[in-house]
């Protein structure tokens, strides 16, 4: 008769959490995806802000890359320019 009772409240545990995870879940996600949206809202007005503050109307503006300027290093040695002959 125990192991009668222990499976009936393990199947009931089971379809339980299944019931209340189709309900919490679904609830736990849409406040993840919004918290979610509303910061990256909040850090494309800030963005847009913060570059019409700093232009003027009518004006163009240029962004350029910043990073790693390559020079050349000549004491490698020479480039030499080839054709595939047949």
């Amino acid at each position: 008769m125990q192991l009668l009772r222990t499976i009936l409240i393990i199947i009931l545990v089971y379809y339980g959490f299944k019931i209340i995870g189709r309900i919490v879940f679904p609830m736990f996600i849409k406040r993840f995806v919004g918290k979610f949206e509303e910061r990256v809202r909040n850090q494309q007005e800030q963005r847009d802000s913060s570059q019409k503050s700093d232009q003027k109307v009518g004006e163009t503006t240029i962004d350029k890359k910043g990073g790693s300027d390559k020079e050349s290093n000549n004491s490698v040695g020479e480039y030499v320019d080839y054709e595939d002959i047949e």
